[in-house]
């Protein structure tokens, strides 16, 4: 029978160890151990095989010790003993001990069966060990008792501190919050045993972070413990949350953590805008929908709460700006509306409001959660090009209208204060044909060349503006001229007509069926009649009759047609259209006779063939080739010798002199003084500037006009009329020299260091003046020479 005892220890502090006795039967065959049946070893049956049906008295049963952890002695720690009933005290029994920890943790006395502890015991890390003991005879090695298991368990002790596994917390609450208002809950856990004592029994407590939070005791939920806590005024707290077992007595072990707290925003401020009056400015010519200026309500909340909603709520100016809320800067951004005119109000009042589109009941009473600021906004002046009024003209023109007469009277304006004088011109590249003029000062445009209607319908032409004093400043206007359909083109064939009429036909057969065009358009249509001319009004072999429906048929009017005798006639039709006046025209339709078969089909339509005469031979034929290859070439070296051999064209004193003006304005420099001006520069002074060359005949011309020409002096229509056509009769003439050159007589004299050379205000005669010098000028002077009688030193003219 086994015996387990426990020793009193003077190092065993609590005297635990307790031993637990039973008695029991047990069987030949097995032994009890803690309620459980081991069956005999082979051996054992062997040995007590002779001891069948004989009981024997147990003392008692054990199955279990306790040893208290974190031993720090240095002698092993004193577990228990292990004793059988059968030992005798003589060290015939040896014990054994086998299972978790035996002899690594645990060692036995194989004499006596004390065990001992050899290492120290944690029992966070293992709190019990389950051994197997065992009594064998030390002689023959053969059991003494059966083998029992019992359980050695490691006894509590105070030796660790709470620790917050999830710690440092962080959390938010938002600001404004009542009192009580949950936060977060923290939890500690302590390693040591909670059925033992009050090792793991924690008590939570706040170290740092009062007034503003608490802490449950029992529970670890942090609260609130202070109102009205203003995120404004402070936004982060660092809240330190001590846990202590023990149940918080004196002695226990302690534990903390950080608790990092965020004062989440709510919208407890109302926007206020820094000043209450903003001075703003802006040009008369800045777009649509450009930024005039900015505006910003400041608030102390952010995100949500902070966003901003800005409106026009007042002023003169609410249909010329508007404003927009920038969302990524809460800011308002005033623009232009409308286009701005300095001249038409120089200035404008608004009144802005910011205000916030989330609002918080519980809060409005910390209202009104919106402010206005007033904006003076002053348009500034700018220089603007010419107004043109309307913005767009439409003319209609009938193509037969005279050159030079004036179709439509442009008007510009200066919108500026000023209301500077206005040059008109023509950008020529809308009118690269130079059909029309513009009148400088007027705005009168005319036309310059023949309009027609069949080559170019319609005119989109670009009239320019430009101030006086500001050459930059040029307005645009767009002119869509619509040239009308006057009849002046006949009618005339389709296409070139050739019949047949068989030798053979009858009286009355159509041989041919023609149509005409016209390129006139009439507004009630084309119609066309047809007759045969005069000449042919009674031609005995064909006839014509008209169908009305814009086509005629040819028939013949007798029967038996020779070839030998007329193998083509040649039949002229007159062709008349239904416009105002009536244009007619002279058709000719070819018609050759030809033979033909029984059923009509043509067979040949060729007179009888002419024959070579057999004695002219091949190089008769090249060499008359080559004869008329000659007169050719010499009729052609006869005219280009009589055009070398034409005179130049000189220009009448008498007929022409009024076609051309002389300028004396800058005298002295010599041949420049008399230097061929381009009347286009005066039509169009912009073209002078774009021109990439420096002219002398276009730029100084322009600047003249423009500094002294008055602005009420208009250029009589009929003078216009005269030099256009004259113009237009040069530039068809390939023979005549070029009249587009003008030359002014304005203030010359005055200033001059030659002072005038015009003979109006001469004091003296002609036969004062002696103009022999002109003599020693040369060649080039001689016509000048001439006309005044100068005459060389032999007496004679050149």
């Amino acid at each position: 029978m086994w015996t387990s005892g426990r020793m009193s220890n003077a190092k065993n502090l609590f005297g635990l160890g307790v031993s637990l006795y039973f008695w029991g039967l047990m069987d030949l065959t097995t032994t009890v151990l803690s309620g459980s049946a081991r069956p005999l070893t082979e051996g054992q049956e062997d040995n007590l095989s002779d001891k069948l049906h004989l009981r024997m008295k147990r003392s008692w049963v054990w199955n279990q010790f306790f040893v208290l952890e974190e031993y720090t002695g240095t002698d092993p720690l004193y577990v228990g003993k292990l004793h059988s009933d059968m030992d005798r005290g003589d060290g015939s029994i040896k014990y054994i001990l086998s299972g978790e920890g035996a002899g690594i943790v645990f060692t036995i006395d194989d004499t006596t069966g004390d065990i001992h502890a050899i290492q120290r015991l944690d029992r966070e890390e293992r709190s019990q060990y389950t051994l197997r003991a065992q009594a064998l005879d030390r002689r023959t090695g053969r059991p003494m008792e059966p083998e029992s298991e019992f359980i050695i368990k490691i006894q509590d002790i105070n030796d660790n501190e709470p620790k917050f596994l999830d710690g440092p917390y962080v959390a938010s609450v938002p600001e404004m919050s009542p009192v009580g208002t949950s936060v977060i809950q923290v939890t500690a856990t302590d390693a040591d045993d909670p059925t033992y004592g009050n090792s793991a029994r924690v008590v939570y407590s706040i170290l740092q972070g009062q007034p503003y939070f608490s802490v449950d005791s029992r529970t670890g939920l942090i609260r609130t413990a202070l109102m009205n806590m203003d995120r404004e005024a402070k936004e982060y707290y660092e809240v330190i949350i001590q846990a202590k077992d023990m149940g918080g007595q004196l002695g226990g072990l302690a534990g903390t953590t950080t608790v990092n707290i965020t004062l989440s925003d709510v919208n407890d401020n109302p926007p206020r805008f820094p000043q209450k009056h903003y001075q703003m400015s802006v040009l008369e010519s800045a777009p649509v929908s450009s930024t005039v200026g900015r505006v910003v309500a400041k608030d102390l909340d952010e995100g949500i709460n902070a966003e901003m909603k800005y409106s026009l709520v007042d002023g003169d100016g609410l249909d010329v700006f508007d404003i927009n809320t920038d969302p990524n800067y809460q800011v308002g951004i005033i623009t232009v509306r409308k286009p701005l005119s300095f001249e038409s109000k120089k200035s404008y009042t608004l009144k802005v409001e910011g205000a916030n589109p989330h609002l918080e009941m519980r809060f409005l009473n910390l209202g009104p959660f919106r402010d206005t600021t007033t904006v003076h906004i002053s348009v500034e002046d700018v220089d603007e090009p010419p107004v043109f009024k309307p913005s767009i003209y439409f003319v209609e023109v009938p193509e037969d209208v005279e050159i030079g007469t004036t179709i439509q009277i442009i008007s510009a304006k200066d919108p500026d204060v000023t209301n500077n004088s206005i040059r008109y011109s023509i950008d020529r590249s809308s009118d690269p044909g130079r059909f029309f003029y513009v009148d400088i000062t007027s705005g009168a445009l005319m036309t310059a060349r023949p309009l027609d209607r069949e080559d170019i319908s319609w005119h989109n032409i670009t009239v320019l503006a430009m101030e006086l004093n500001n050459p930059s400043q040029v307005g645009s206007v767009s002119v869509t001229v619509k040239v009308l359909d006057v009849n002046d083109n006949a009618p005339e064939f389709a296409r070139f007509y050739e019949a047949f009429v068989c030798e053979n036909a009858k009286a009355g057969q159509l041989i041919q069926t023609v149509s005409a065009i016209d390129k006139d358009d009439p507004q009630e249509g084309q119609h066309f009649y047809y007759s045969l001319a005069p000449e042919a009004a009674n031609n005995p072999n064909f006839t014509l009759r008209d169908n009305q429906d814009n086509t005629a048929w040819i028939l013949t009017r007798r029967s038996g047609f020779r070839q030998h005798e007329q193998n083509t006639f040649y039949l002229p039709i007159l062709i008349s259209d239904n416009g105002r006046p009536v244009l007619s025209s002279t058709g000719t339709l070819t018609v050759h006779v030809c033979s033909c078969d029984e059923e009509g089909m043509v067979m040949s339509c060729n007179a009888e063939a002419y024959v070579l005469p057999v004695s002219l031979s091949r190089g008769a034929l090249i060499a008359i080739l080559a004869c008329i290859f000659v007169l050719l070439v010499l009729v052609l070296l006869i005219l280009s010798m009589r055009r070398q051999r034409k005179q130049p064209y000189i220009i009448d004193e008498e007929e022409n002199i009024h076609e051309n003006i002389v300028r004396y304005d800058d005298e002295g420099g010599g041949e420049e003084d008399t230097e061929a001006f381009d009347i286009a520069a005066m039509w169009n002074p912009r073209e002078a500037q774009l021109v990439g060359k420096n002219r002398q005949d276009m730029l100084p011309e322009i600047e003249s006009l423009s500094r002294y020409v008055p602005q009420a002096c208009v250029m009589d229509n009929n003078v216009h009329n005269y030099v256009l056509a004259k113009l237009y009769e040069a530039d068809m003439d390939l023979w005549a020299p070029p009249f587009d050159s003008l030359q002014t007589y304005m203030f010359e004299g005055n200033g001059s260091v030659a002072e005038s050379l015009s003979s109006l205000q001469s004091v003296t005669t002609d036969s004062d003046q002696s103009y022999d010098y002109l003599t020693d000028w040369g060649p080039r002077f001689k016509k000048l020479a001439e006309m005044y009688g100068a005459t060389d030193s032999s007496g004679a003219l050149w």
